[in-house]
């Protein structure tokens, strides 16, 4: 087919994007949309899945427009989500019945902490892998079934729909037809038995939701179905679905096990392949479906760290110390080193392996020779240290030894970060010539599906190393900041508190 292209469906949290790809993986046409973020009162945050729609078709109409390409020019479309976000909506009329809760929201953390308290965790993690936490989708459709009037007698009746995001873009994008998810994106909702790859009966029981209202569970790479007549001038198959850090995974080829990439956007997400061993974490990190392709699913260890490039913004409008992100770089780079300075950018808490919703951020090491240089470094360091303790969890859990770290994301732009995450890592940093890697993902996962690459090999021969950063730090120094590190954030811990 080489006249085709795959187009990838990229909807995010702050951002719906679409984007073109040719054969050789290169990109051919893109399109971006922002849309609002509904903080509805502290801790809670909402998207309109109505918006979420609007958007991403858009994108998508603008990003073939954009190409000088039609339908017709397309061989199938591949999804990938912003996860965990949940969708409640009407099977019928195709509405809402309300607005969607973000990943981010913090509603359901009363409920969490009185199921851990009435000893459910064990068996929760055991079965999905996942933590109790309000982060995941379960307890957020529980939350909806028990708050929005009539919903839970409508879910018993089958009369609704519940999805994460790629559930409801393919819904919508199918007319209608289709109401099914992939083992990635059902991995995240604490519904999923990862070990069965079914919805578990136990575990619904639990959260009080309805089966009626569960999408179906398909793999990562078929075709599910068509686009809906009329919707974008031609029916398109609809090929490819993973959560956006499976996605980033795949589209990096760390495809064998003991391989791991590290996203650096608003937080970090670190994957490492586990291949089909489902790895049970002891240090507090997620065991989740990398992917399934047909029957066979691939597992990986996973560490999210809350706040990464998100820290830049804060120096940035927080601070006023950078007029613009990207000044970071430069301010950072005109001290030889943080001069002692420790950064802990715990404004929400910290994420794996600490999960400290009551830390706090702080700055340690402060002399009154500290200089905005040194908190702009000491912020850039920060983003490293809490990776590599990510690694440390992960090489604890799984033995593997990491031969190098494949990174993209915004913040793997900065080459001073990416030289300080190889030397605290002690391993090669490894950053691709194409960095949109979780659209790229998608589309490897549809295409493959279509036939539009022959198989894994070919796709594999396309990745291309853009840089590399050797580790230069030596041994016992990398140590030594490492365990200045840990002290920094356990002083930081539990700061919010009531004890």
């Amino acid at each position: 087919m080489p006249t085709s292209y795959i187009l990838a469906l990229d909807q995010g949290t702050t951002s719906s994007r679409a984007l073109v790809f040719d054969h050789a993986g290169q990109i051919r046409g893109r399109a971006q949309k922002e849309f609002r973020q509904l903080f509805v009162q502290p801790g809670w945050v909402e998207h309109d899945p109505r918006e979420l729609w609007s958007t991403q078709i858009g994108v998508a109409q603008e990003a073939l427009s954009q190409a000088g390409l039609r339908a017709s020019d397309i061989a199938a479309i591949g999804i990938t989500n912003q996860r965990e976000t949940v969708v409640l909506w009407d099977k019928r009329s195709g509405q809402p019945i309300h607005n969607a809760i973000v990943w981010q929201d913090r509603r359901t953390a009363a409920l969490c902490d009185q199921l851990r308290a009435a000893g459910h965790e064990a068996a929760v993690q055991q079965k999905t892998g996942l933590i109790l936490d309000a982060y995941f989708s379960g307890t957020k459709l529980k939350w909806l079934l028990d708050n929005v009037p009539g919903a839970r007698a409508r879910a018993e009746r089958g009369e609704l729909a519940f999805g994460t995001v790629d559930s409801w873009l393919v819904y919508n994008l199918t007319g209608g037809e289709l109401h099914l998810t992939d083992a990635t994106n059902a991995s995240r909702t604490l519904l999923y038995n990862i070990h069965t790859g079914t919805w578990d009966d136990e575990l619904l029981q639990l959260l009080d939701i309805p089966p009626a209202v569960l999408p179906e569970v398909r793999s990562s790479s078929e075709v599910y179905g068509q686009t809906a007549e009329g919707l974008l001038g031609r029916r398109i198959p609809i090929a490819g679905i993973a959560g956006d850090q499976m996605a980033a995974t795949f589209g990096q080829i760390c495809w064998e096990r003991g391989m791991a990439k590290n996203t650096y956007g608003t937080g970090c997400f670190m994957l490492m392949n586990m291949g089909g061993e489902a790895v049970a974490s002891q240090n507090r990190l997620l065991t989740t479906v990398a992917w399934q392709l047909e029957q066979t699913r691939t597992y990986a260890l996973e560490g999210s760290v809350f706040v990464a490039g998100a820290v830049v913004q804060w120096l940035r409008d927080g601070l006023g110390i950078i007029r613009h992100s990207g000044d970071v770089e430069a301010l950072a780079t005109s001290v030889p080193d943080s001069g002692g300075v420790y950064l802990v950018p715990a404004f929400v808490g910290l994420g794996a392996p600490h999960w400290d919703s009551y830390a706090r951020a702080a700055i340690f090491g402060m002399t009154r020779g500290s200089t905005k240089a040194h908190i702009a470094r000491a912020a850039l360091e920060a983003i490293a240290f809490q990776s590599a303790e990510l690694l440390g969890a992960m090489h604890k859990d799984s033995g593997v030894e990491l031969r190098e770290l494949r990174v993209d994301g915004g913040a793997s732009t900065n080459d001073l970060l990416m030289q300080f995450q190889a030397d605290v890592l002690g391993v090669p940093v490894v950053r691709p010539k194409i960095t949109e890697t979780t659209a790229l993902g998608a589309a490897y996962l549809a295409g493959l599906a279509v036939g539009f690459w022959q198989d894994r090999q070919e796709i594999a021969a396309q990745w291309q190393e853009g840089q590399r950063f050797e580790p230069q730090m030596a041994g016992a120094e990398r140590e030594a900041r490492m365990v200045q590190w840990g002290r920094a954030v356990e002083r930081a811990g539990g700061w919010a508190s009531e004890e």
